[in-house]
């Protein structure tokens, strides 16, 4: 198996060395051959090249590899942080890695910051759709700079993006034996975007009687994760209200230095990587599995 590893910035660059040896060690065990090819793409390729992602870099990450691990990508020096929106998110994009699967579980009751909740209360998974809504770039900027600033960013939701995701989550819960999928959306307000939301998840749910479909507006289900986290089971919602929640869920179960993120096209090669920060301060100084979670409680 080829995996192309891009270590990205910061902590990054740490964490991803670690993982290296564990992904090898695993793969002596199950008698599996990896073979990992360093790209150097990241804030320091950038400044000193002036290149985010080679002009080739999509299709070779596609044609040549089986798999990507990406490690935390963020560097004051590249202040509006190009390099990063090119090549995670570009990447996302230009391969149509389509599913965010987000895995929230809860390993030690010490991690949760929730009083008296334990592993059993959180084990859930978050599906979001991962390239439209917010995150595609469509708007702009009129008279920047000025008191009559004027700035607009489009969320874009497709009939075919936004019915893959959910049958993806229903799929994942019927593979899992799994009994219930929230969808959850923010269709009170945004009435035309979410009305298709709400479509996609009516028709794909009868499709599916063993699992019950459960809907909640994202302010609701922000509570609930908070209330009893031990309800859910499967999560789908949009790009940005999946970047939200999983960074909440990751707080569940520890901090962002517990969470994993994979970016998956079925079939096709996706992309793997923590979700923590790069946090450059601490680059290079063997913290960073410290910095990065959250503090149990005594």
């Amino acid at each position: 198996m080829n995996i192309a590893v891009i270590a990205g910035d910061g902590i990054g660059k740490d964490v991803t060395a670690e993982a290296i040896k564990v992904l090898t060690r695993v793969g002596e065990v199950f008698g599996r051959a990896l073979r990992f090819e360093h790209l150097p793409w990241s804030a320091d390729y950038f400044l000193e090249t002036g290149t985010t992602i080679p002009a080739n870099g999509y299709a070779m990450l596609r044609d040549d590899f089986d798999a990507i691990f990406i490690g935390a990508l963020g560097d004051p020096r590249v202040p509006d942080n190009r390099h990063a929106r090119d090549i995670l998110l570009g990447t996302r994009f230009e391969l149509d890695l389509y599913v965010n699967y987000r895995p929230i579980r809860l390993l030690d009751e010490r991690l949760c910051p929730l009083k008296g909740r334990g592993p059993a209360d959180v084990n859930f998974s978050v599906f979001r759709e991962n390239t439209e809504g917010l995150y595609v770039g469509v708007g702009g900027r009129v008279k920047p700079g000025t008191d009559d600033e004027i700035a607009i960013q489009e969320e874009v939701n497709t009939w075919k993006g936004v019915s893959r995701i959910v049958r993806y989550a229903f799929e994942f819960a019927s593979r899992r034996k799994l009994t219930n999928v929230c969808m959850a959306d923010k269709s009170n307000a945004m009435q035309q975007g979410h009305a298709l939301w709400q479509r996609a998840f009516r028709a794909i749910a009868p499709e599916y009687p063993s699992i019950q479909a459960t809907h909640y507006y994202i302010d609701a289900l922000a509570m609930y994760l908070v209330l009893d986290p031990s309800q859910f089971e499967v999560i789908v919602t949009n790009n940005l209200f999946g970047d939200i929640i999983t960074d909440l869920g990751a707080a569940l179960q520890g901090g962002l230095g517990m969470a994993a993120s994979a970016n998956l096209h079925p079939g096709k090669t996706s992309m793997f990587e923590p979700v923590h920060g790069s946090a450059p301060k601490f680059a290079g100084k063997n913290v960073a599995t410290r910095s990065a979670r959250f503090r149990p409680r005594p």
